[in-house]
């Protein structure tokens, strides 16, 4: 499976170690580019070994730039599939945990 992180440098580089490719992206302009060349939005697919990943990685505070596109392309279906995680401070104020909506759904403290 492959997949691609977007968000600080700091993370990207650790995923890098992983064997993991990304894009480090600190303002808006900067997320929504990465972003548009890994889904291939806009005809400008530009991934490393030229296919699109099927798991795209964002850390939170990139996520929360573009939450409008990243909602539009969740809904429709198409890979790669859109995972957020928290950054380097942690979660942003205002997310849930992963847990936290677990629990939320079924009830069942993980």
């Amino acid at each position: 499976m492959k997949f691609f992180i977007i968000g600080e440098r700091e993370l990207v580089l650790a995923f890098k170690l992983t064997g993991i490719e990304g894009a480090v992206a600190e303002t808006r302009s900067e997320v929504l580019d990465a972003f548009n060349r890994v889904t291939g939005k806009g005809g400008i697919a530009n991934v490393p070994s030229g296919e699109i990943p099927r798991v795209l990685i964002l850390t939170e505070q990139a996520a929360s730039q573009i939450e409008d596109e990243e909602i539009a392309w969740q809904k429709t279906g198409n890979f790669p599939l859109i995972v957020e995680i928290p950054g380097l401070n942690g979660h942003l104020e205002g997310k849930k945990s992963l847990s936290d909506s677990i629990r939320e759904a079924i009830g069942v403290q993980v």
